[in-house]
């Protein structure tokens, strides 16, 4: 990446590196110019410094004389700096010179020969951070031939008159701030709409008054470096660097070495403090969750279904031995102990759904039960039994974000919108549902049918419309937070992922085997990056988001996986329900000696990137 692609011409002499051997000059220690560069001596001739005059010619003199032809000399040897080379060591004398180590910039610009940024950018930054408004238009001019947009002057002139005019009403100059607003910016014709803003202010009080409404920091250094950041991007970087440029790029560099790794599941933060600039980016496999912490062993028949509560802090469990198992998850140890079973679920339970709040969970049967259950989970108490009709197939259901409805429907035809006391509020006929989600806008539904499709539902305006068209049986789906991405189960298939808004398939993630069980996939880890789910084969697997070979395959099951879950609030925590009656909660690596962390590495598959 070069820096100062841009704004290169006749000026790229002085832009770039300036070699004073070509020119057969010595440099001496008399002098420091605005650039960096050290004075250099007349025609190659020595001059003394005891008394200001020149010396004769003597044996020191001669010797001196010897010394300095013999580094010219080995000066035009020296190897011209290549551009990438100029570019790093502009970007090391910025970030140097943000440090306020001014002496150490000089000398390194000295000695490689380079100029951090063009005379006329150095001047003009000296005169806007010391408030010179006049000369720093004047500046402008100079600049201007250095710019490839000649709208961009006008603009940095906005921006300095604005401050000029700020300073001016902040200091009680409220005639000379008049004066900038009517003479100098208004006759730009630019931003009018600002105008009228910057107009506003001449009725404040007072000085906190305008700080506070102009959302600006006062007269001073603060604020006169902002200035300069936001006038630096109208100038090219050949010229002047933008600001904090080698903390940008740095910046960069980390965030892509971060999405890039495979494994990497922890909350991202762009600070460059909080990483090592020494060693590249890597998370471990055993950091991520492919172990087992825990098997739940209280179902005594098979396990179709599992989720954890919005906030973590529970997992609901649901199981062909007509129970439901609500699980408290402690978030220091990870560990989960039984909290309360919930009884009388005659057909088992296939489907269950947390409240938005979490204080409600609905369940759900298969395809021969006609009831659901809504349950207060803090109580224990049963709320709602609903059954519209014996001949009803209930086995999903969805809430509305509002936490006062929920839809839910079967494959024989039923489509229902209820409140929380299992009163009927709206249906919709004909609709074979398999599947539901309710969108984060409170009107539109989800539904997967028996035409291999998902259909959006508004029950408000009663319009529906195609969302999603497959080759084969949707067996369920899940959305994701934002409500942009869908994860779709399908019959012989495996795990699709749809974009909702655009309407196109994704990507087909391989590896899972996927008959005709309805399996249960779901979005996990900070950001939602991985995917994971079930599968016959009797392991789960999960990917990243934005590769189709699994990164990990978790075995210990020994029968078909019918669910997975992966806790919203610990990106290292998730379950599997299995028909083999067990709940495996997943969670990293503990601490293991080299052996041990060796052979735990051996169950997690390698994806090389």
């Amino acid at each position: 990446m070069q820096a100062n692609g841009a704004g290169q011409g006749q000026e790229s002499s002085e832009l770039s590196c300036i070699n004073s051997a070509q020119n057969g000059e010595s440099s001496t220690a008399t002098g420091t110019h605005s650039n960096g560069l050290i004075s250099s001596t007349d025609n190659g001739n020595n001059v003394g410094t005891s008394n200001g005059s020149s010396t004769g010619p003597s044996s020191g003199t001669l010797t001196a004389s010897t010394a300095s032809g013999s580094e010219a000399s080995s000066l035009k040897k020296k190897k011209r700096l290549s551009q990438a080379d100029e570019d790093v060591i502009r970007l090391i004398g910025q970030h140097l010179r943000g440090l306020g180590l001014n002496q150490t910039v000089d000398l390194l610009m000295q000695e490689s020969g380079c100029r951090l940024e063009h005379p006329s950018a150095t001047k003009f930054r000296n005169h806007v951070m010391e408030g010179e408004w006049e000369k720093a238009e004047n500046d402008l001019n100079e600049l201007r031939a250095l710019m490839h947009s000649p709208n961009a002057i006008v603009r940095m002139k906005f921006l300095l008159l604005q401050q000029k005019y700020l300073e001016y009403l902040e200091d009680g100059k409220v005639l000379e701030a008049l004066q900038v607003l009517r003479g100098e910016l208004t006759p730009l014709k630019y931003n009018t709409d600002r105008i009228h803003v910057l107009s506003g202010y001449l009725m404040c009080s007072h000085a906190e008054d305008l700080r506070a409404k102009a959302e600006w920091e006062g007269k001073g250094t603060a604020s006169r470096c902002r200035l300069l950041d936001k006038l630096q991007t109208y100038l090219p970087p050949s010229v002047m660097l933008p600001p904090r440029r080698l903390q940008t790029l740095l910046r960069q560099a980390v965030e892509l070495q971060r999405d890039r790794c495979l494994y990497h599941n922890t909350k991202l933060d762009s600070s460059l403090d909080s990483v090592s600039l020494l060693i590249d980016h890597v998370c471990s496999r055993k950091q991520f969750p492919c172990y087992t912490h825990q098997i739940l062993t209280e179902h005594c028949n098979e396990v179709w279904f599992c989720k954890f509560s919005n906030d973590g802090t529970k997992l609901a469990t649901g199981s062909k031995d007509t129970t439901v198992i609500i699980w408290q998850v402690d978030l220091e140890s990870h560990q989960l102990k039984l909290l309360r079973t919930l009884e009388g679920h005659a057909y088992g339970v296939s489907y269950l759904a947390w409240s938005p709040d979490d204080t409600y969970l609905i369940a759900c049967g298969p395809d021969d039960c006609s009831e659901l259950w809504l349950w207060n989970v803090q109580t224990g108490e049963l709320r709602t039994k609903m059954s519209q009709s014996h001949e009803d197939s209930l086995t999903s259901v969805a809430w509305n974000p509002d936490g006062k409805r929920f839809v839910t429907g079967g494959q024989r035809g039923q489509f229902y919108q209820c409140d929380l006391d299992g009163n009927l509020l709206d249906s919709w006929e004909g609709v074979r549902v398999q599947c539901l989600w309710c969108l984060s806008d409170g009107r539109t539904v989800l539904a997967s049918d028996t035409h291999q499709r998902i259909r959006g539902y508004n029950f408000e305006d009663l319009t529906d419309r195609n969302i999603v068209q497959e080759d084969h049986p949707i067996m369920s789906f899940t959305v994701s937070k934002n409500g942009r991405l869908a994860l779709l189960n399908v019959a012989t298939q495996g795990v699709h992922l749809w974009d909702l808004q655009d309407r196109v398939l994704v990507r087909k993630y391989q590896g899972v085997t996927q008959g005709f069980y309805t399996i249960h996939s779901c979005f996990g880890g900070h950001n939602e990056d991985f995917i994971a789910s079930g599968s016959e084969d009797h392991k789960v697997y999960i990917w990243h988001r934005r590769g189709e070979l699994p990164i990990a395959e978790l075995t210990g099951h020994t029968r078909t996986i019918n669910c997975v879950s992966w806790n919203p609030a610990i990106p290292g925590l998730m379950a599997s329900a299995s028909d083999d009656g067990t709940v495996r909660i997943w969670g990293p690596a503990p601490f293991l000696d080299s052996q041990e962390a060796d052979g735990l590495s051996e169950n997690c598959s390698k994806m090389d990137s």
